[in-house]
């Protein structure tokens, strides 16, 4: 089947997210001046304003940027720490056996905000206020709203009249859910956004020093206050059925920085791959590859049985890797290198046999030795509401029975002068936890991601930062800027991603093309989300999948379940033409609002 439209090329710069509106507001920006980094920045701000069931300026991020002429690239990590008064112990002396997914308890330090100024004091050239008009005017003006920011809404409309009031304000109008595709705003998060850009214009007129008192205006200054002031109002109610205070001070906000680092990476034949560390799950790319690259998948051929049980059993090699291995560096000595070894891999390699494996087997790096976790199950009452049933669960998406998951933005950039940047924004969505009325949005939920559990690298502990899922990719090829891309998804974003990447580097096609093959995921690890549910030998596949291949994967002992076609993950991507002669870009087509933007 040909792609559903063309992979666009251009020679000014290129800009594909998740958004038509937030590709739109990166590719003004790349027309204005900007570079690629200031136009991922605008694009991503204005992600906060139109996908807010998705993501928000309280919640994180993570960045993997290049910049032109350099051989090597950056990851910036966005992602907040916990509370300082936070640990194991204090959910079980709130007679709590896991973390909720909601509310005020998981909400972590937001870093988004933090990780876009870092982006942007370092590699960016326009000033703050160039880069937050686009998201201001749609904050402030308006914009159409999404029919799944609708629904959401809709569903949650009873606990935001009730019980999260400052969602009411935020987000209600009238005490009434907005309709699909009606004009929707939100004033408080353009004020915002303004009184940012004013304590940056009033502090300096240096573009650098502008970025920095941005910074501290939003975790030392108006922002922080508000912030604490709220948290200092009473306990609100979360997916335990009961309120809680919520643990984050503001001595947590004042401490922290977004981190700039040299981006992990991993070869694949003439590619060199980079993502962002193991505080994040971004390194199982990389442990894929080095596992797939002592198989001839070119051979087996797209979508094929063969092709499919290989990246499928080489998934679960590294994700249990993931699962026994990664968390916060700075607290946790995680092997990277030796979980890269080449001798390593070749041992974790063989253990790909003919037949699905069933469990989770993580290796031992250096002879070292960690565990995976139990997860405790959830003891709360039953729901007695929709909008209580969908607490439960940490994902961002208003779960349907009938539909895929889906959660979570991106967004990719490139310009003519080789500057490449992958970003993936996510938490303080809209479901998350009560909006700040004042503020116009709602903490995060990732602290949800950490393990309750003594000893383990992504185990709970004061100012520590939780595993986050968030992880986008930028590819060199020959040492040259060829590819940034990203998806939404949570635990699976390294799965669908993988298969875009694939797509071209094995099989020779076109980013628009490589975006809209059969995807597919195991379900075998558990979800770093409440519930973190797992289904052991289940591959779920798209229903394009051919079906004598998926009679060939049932007999090698995987429970195959098909979903809608075009219904698997978001791929975005911006790069470059092996000539370098011209930018190009794509987006999938799956839930239709991904677009790239070219010229």
């Amino acid at each position: 089947m040909p792609p559903s439209k063309p992979e666009l090329t251009g020679t000014t710069g290129a800009v594909a997210s998740t958004h038509w509106l937030a590709s739109a507001a990166g590719m003004r920006i790349l027309a204005n001046g900007g570079n690629a980094f200031d136009a991922a920045a605008a694009a991503g701000f204005v992600l906060q304003v139109v996908e807010p069931h998705f993501n928000g300026l309280g919640g994180d991020l993570s960045v993997v940027a290049h910049q032109a002429g350099r051989d090597d690239v950056q990851a910036i990590c966005g992602q907040g720490p916990m509370p300082g008064a936070i640990g194991i112990d204090t959910f079980a002396e709130l007679g709590l056996s896991s973390i909720p997914g909601s509310g005020l308890l998981p909400a972590c330090v937001p870093g988004a905000f933090g990780g876009w100024m870092r982006l942007l004091a370092e590699f960016g050239t326009m000033h703050l206020a160039d880069v937050l008009q686009p998201a201001i005017g749609y904050a402030d003006n308006g914009f159409p709203l999404l029919p799944e920011t609708a629904r959401a809404i809709d569903v949650l409309a009873p606990l935001f009249r009730d019980e999260w009031t400052g969602s009411g304000q935020t987000y209600l109008q009238g005490g009434v859910a907005p309709a699909a595709g009606s004009r929707f705003r939100n004033p408080a998060l353009a004020n915002t956004y303004q009184r940012l850009i004013k304590a940056a214009e009033s502090a300096s007129a240096d573009r650098e020093a502008q970025y920095q008192a941005a910074h501290d205006a939003f975790y030392k200054g108006f922002v922080a206050e508000e912030i604490s002031e709220f948290l200092a109002g009473g306990p609100m109610l979360d997916a335990t059925g009961r309120r809680h205070h919520g643990l984050l001070t503001a001595d947590d906000l004042a401490q922290w920085q977004a981190t700039v680092e040299t981006a992990p990476s991993h070869g694949y034949g003439p590619y060199q791959v980079f993502k962002p560390g193991p505080w994040s799950q971004g390194p199982v790319f990389l442990q894929q590859i080095a596992l797939l690259d002592g198989f001839d998948l070119a051979k087996m051929g797209p979508g094929s049985a063969d092709y499919i049980h290989t990246v499928v059993e080489c998934t679960k090699l590294a994700m249990a890797d993931r699962e026994a291995w990664y968390g916060d560096p700075a607290f946790s000595g995680v092997p990277l290198t030796g979980l890269l070894d080449d001798a390593y891999t070749e041992q974790r390699r063989e253990l790909v046999g003919p037949r699905a494996a069933l469990d989770l087997r993580p290796g031992n790096p250096g002879g070292r030795t960690s565990f995976i976790p139990e997860r405790a199950a959830l003891e709360y009452p039953e729901a007695d509401s929709e909008w209580m049933s969908q607490l439960r669960n940490g994902l961002p998406t208003i779960l349907q029975e009938t539909t895929t998951k889906g959660d979570t933005v991106t967004v990719t950039a490139v310009d003519r002068h080789g500057n490449m940047v992958a970003a993936t924004p996510s938490g303080g969505w809209l479901k998350s936890s009560p909006a700040i009325a004042s503020l116009g949005f709602p903490l995060g939920t990732r602290g949800q991601c950490g393990y309750l559990a003594e000893g383990h690298p992504n185990s709970l502990a004061p100012g520590k930062r939780p595993r986050t899922t968030l992880s986008p990719s930028v590819v060199l090829r020959d040492g040259r800027p060829f590819v940034a891309f990203g998806t939404p998804g949570g635990d699976r974003q390294d799965q669908w991603t993988l298969q875009f990447f694939l797509n071209v580097a094995d099989f020779g096609l076109d980013f628009q093309s490589a975006t809209e093959t059969t995807a597919f995921h195991t379900d075998q690890v558990p979800a770093s989300f409440t519930p973190h549910a797992h289904r052991p030998g289940v591959l779920v596949a798209e229903q394009t999948c051919d079906p004598a291949v998926v009679q060939q994967l049932e007999q090698r002992g995987h429970e195959v379940e098909l979903v809608p076609a075009y219904s698997l993950g978001r791929v975005c991507a911006a790069g470059f033409t092996a000539d370098q002669e011209f930018v190009r870009a794509a987006a999938s087509p799956r839930a239709r609002h991904a677009y790239a933007v070219a010229e």
